[in-house]
C-alpha cells in the first residue's frame, strides 16, 4: 500500500507540474505580448524557462531537502533523455530538419556548458556559488546570442486574442501556475525519496530515470505531437534549448540559492551527457537534419546506458 501511495503521489507531482508550468507559460507569454513584446522573443526566453521550469523546481527542492542525488540526476538525465529518447522517438516518427544556426552554434554550445558542467562537478564534488555565478554568466551571454538571433530574424506578429484577454486574468494563472509547479516538486521529490528508500534505491538512480522522465513529460508531448502535426523541424531547437537552460539556468539558479552536491558517482552520467549531444551533431553535421537511422541509433544507445544503470 505504500508504495502505491508514493507513486500515485510520484504521479500527482508530475501532474502538477506539467500543469502549473503550461499555465506559468501561457500566462507570460499573454501578458508580454499584450504589452508588445515580440512573440520570437516571448519564445525564445519565457517559453524556453517555462520548460525547464519542473527541472528546476524538482531541483532546487530536493537541494533544499538535502537530496543531491535527485537534484543532479535530474538534471543530467532529462539532458540524456531529451536527446537520446525524445529526439530519437521524434525521428523515428518522422525526419526533422534541422538549422544552420543549430548545428554550428547552439549544439556547439550545449557540448561546451555540458562539459563546463561537468569539470565543475567532479573537480570538487559540490557545484558552489562561485560557480554558479559563472554558470549565470553563460546563460546572459546565450540570452544575448537569442536576441540578437531574434533581432536578426524579425518574425510577423501574431495577432491572437492576448490583446483582448484581462492582464488580471493573465496575472490569475502565472500565479496558480508557480504555485503548481512548486507545490508539485514538493509532492515529486517527497514521494521519488520515500520510492528510493522502500526499494533500496539510490537517489542518484531515482534522479536519472523516474524524475528525470517526469520532468522531461512536457518535451515528449511537445516533439512528438509536433512530429505527428508535419512541424518536426522546430524539434531539436526545442531540446537544445532545453538542455541549455537545464544547466545554466536550473543548476546555476540552485547553487546560488545552496551549493549543490556532485557525487563522483556522476562521471559515467556526465559522460554520456555530453556524448549524447556530440552524437546528435554527428548525426545531423552532414544531412542538415535526423533520420530515422539516426533516431534508432539513438534510442539504441539510450538502452545500453539504461543497461548500464540497472546493472
Amino acid at each position: 500500500m505504500e508504495i502505491l501511495l508514493q507513486l500515485g503521489l510520484l504521479v500527482l507531482g508530475f501532474v502538477m507540474l506539467m500543469k502549473g508550468a503550461d499555465w506559468f507559460v501561457e500566462g507570460a507569454s499573454k501578458i508580454a505580448d499584450k504589452f508588445g513584446i515580440p512573440q520570437l522573443v516571448i519564445g525564445l526566453t519565457i517559453v524556453a524557462m517555462g520548460t525547464s521550469l519542473p527541472e528546476a523546481a524538482v531541483s532546487i527542492s530536493a537541494a533544499l531537502k538535502g537530496s543531491a542525488g535527485i537534484t543532479i540526476g535530474n538534471v543530467v538525465g532529462s539532458n540524456i533523455m531529451n536527446v537520446l529518447v525524445i529526439l530519437g522517438l521524434t525521428s523515428v516518427i518522422c525526419a526533422i530538419s534541422v538549422q544552420n544556426s543549430t548545428i554550428r552554434y547552439e549544439i556547439p554550445f550545449v557540448i561546451l556548458v555540458s562539459v563546463v558542467l561537468a569539470a565543475m562537478g567532479l573537480t570538487d564534488n559540490r557545484i558552489n556559488r562561485l560557480e554558479g555565478i559563472i554558470l549565470w554568466v553563460f546563460m546572459v551571454v546565450y540570452l544575448l546570442y537569442l536576441l540578437r538571433m531574434a533581432k536578426n530574424n524579425p518574425q510577423e506578429e501574431d495577432e491572437n486574442d492576448a490583446k483582448k484577454e484581462s492582464v488580471i486574468k493573465m496575472i490569475f494563472f502565472v500565479l496558480i501556475g508557480a504555485v503548481l509547479v512548486v507545490k508539485g516538486s514538493d509532492v515529486a521529490v517527497d514521494a521519488a525519496t520515500a520510492l528510493a528508500t522502500i526499494f533500496g534505491m539510490d537517489e542518484r538512480l531515482i534522479g536519472l530515470t523516474i524524475v528525470a522522465f517526469g520532468t522531461s513529460l512536457p518535451e515528449l508531448v511537445t516533439s512528438a505531437t509536433a512530429a505527428v502535426k508535419g512541424k518536426a523541424d522546430i524539434a531539436v531547437g526545442n531540446i537544445v534549448g532545453s538542455n541549455i537552460f537545464n544547466i545554466l539556468f536550473v543548476v546555476g539558479t540552485t547553487a546560488l540559492i545552496t551549493p549543490v552536491e556532485y557525487s563522483a558517482n556522476f562521471m559515467v552520467d556526465s559522460i554520456v551527457m555530453i556524448c549524447a549531444v556530440i552524437l546528435l551533431l554527428a548525426c545531423v553535421v552532414r544531412k542538415k537534419s535526423l533520420g530515422r537511422t539516426g533516431g534508432a541509433v539513438m534510442l539504441l544507445a539510450y538502452a545500453g546506458y539504461f543497461i548500464y544503470l540497472l546493472r
